[in-house]
């Protein structure tokens, strides 16, 4: 499929493939890309889509516009998602299980975050590999502000990536932080002007899909198990990753282009 042509998911999602990166777009411009629960929904059926096509090498979420990445769960939904206890347990299971296929997704994930990156948005965001921001990007979750109780899946997701303290300011307060005190918790890798996000992030898929794919999916599944419980961790799997990079082509490949001093040509096996 080339860049021009997109698949839709519903009427708010955009999967689109563009020679070696798939792109997940997130399409509610006129409600600032608030998630809907159809929306939540798609999130894993566009992995599953790129997970299952060999081309793809790198996976970037972004918001459609200029104004947000996503401003958070819609809440014009929430007199029925969350009316009761079950209700609640549902919802919460949805879009834990979409941040799951986030977090667990063999391909590195990049959230390109312009404008508001809000509650659900946070953590979509935050179950991406990277957080590329620009310098007007505010983040927040407003939970206690809507009398919401957050998952402790998720919020242990926040907790090892800016710490136990920073994670409870951000819900204690439920304000908005500017990026640069977002980049100071750790909570985005890096923050750009506007007009420069597209350039950096289009280096940054380059160097990655000019690497070895092999590479890229032992570094991603490894780092994922070990940030598991110790008692959790599947090892194993991390020592097939390697011995699979071992007995692969593009190991050869990397020896022959090294030593002959041109560019390596991998082809993920």
């Amino acid at each position: 499929m080339s860049k021009s042509k997109q698949i839709a998911y519903g009427d708010k999602m955009l999967a689109e493939k563009d020679g070696a990166v798939g792109w997940m777009i997130f399409n509610n411009p006129d409600r600032h890309n608030a998630l809907s629960i159809n929306m939540w929904q798609a999130i894993p059926e566009i992995l599953d889509d790129f997970e299952s096509d060999e081309d793809i090498r790198v996976i970037v979420l972004k918001g459609a516009g200029e104004k947000a990445f996503i401003s958070g769960a819609d809440i014009s939904e929430f007199k029925e998602s969350r009316a009761s206890a079950d209700a609640v347990t549902r919802y919460d299971e949805l879009v834990q299980d979409a941040s799951n296929r986030l977090s667990n997704t063999a391909q590195p994930t990049i959230a390109m975050i312009r404008g508001y990156c809000m509650g659900g948005g946070l953590a979509v965001a935050i179950s991406c590999d990277m957080r590329i921001a620009t310098q007007s990007s505010r983040f927040a979750i407003p939970a206690a502000k809507l009398g919401v109780g957050y998952g402790h899946e998720n919020t242990k997701v926040l907790v090892d990536l800016v710490g136990p303290s920073f994670a409870k300011e951000i819900f204690y307060t439920g304000r908005r932080f500017s990026s640069e005190e977002a980049k100071d918790m750790k909570l985005v890798n890096r923050v750009l002007k506007s007009e420069d996000l597209d350039d950096y992030v289009g280096g940054y898929i380059d160097a990655m899909v000019n690497n070895a794919p092999l590479s890229l999916t032992t570094t991603n599944l490894t780092d994922t198990e070990l940030i598991k419980p110790e008692s959790e961790r599947d090892l194993t799997v991390c020592q097939r990753l390697v011995e699979d990079c071992a007995n692969s082509q593009d190991l050869a490949e990397g020896r022959r282009a090294f030593m002959e001093k041109r560019k390596p040509e991998f082809v993920g096996r």
